[in-house]
């Protein structure tokens, strides 16, 4: 249940935005806020990888 709610949540139409995007400076914002979340996830991942390597190391 939860997860249909944030897949609604998440569902945008990028390629829409950009078509009717006011000017370029709305496209770089549309394209940066699209790949945010990416980077935020790839950020937590490598922080929890190293964070268990440094603890394996201190065993």
């Amino acid at each position: 249940m939860t997860l249909k709610i944030v897949l609604l949540v998440q569902e945008v139409n990028i390629a829409e935005k950009l078509k009717t995007a006011p000017d370029g400076t709305y496209q770089i914002g549309v394209l940066i806020g699209s790949f945010i979340p990416f980077v935020v996830l790839a950020g937590l991942a490598y922080w929890m990888y190293a964070s268990a390597k440094k603890r394996d190391k201190n065993v």
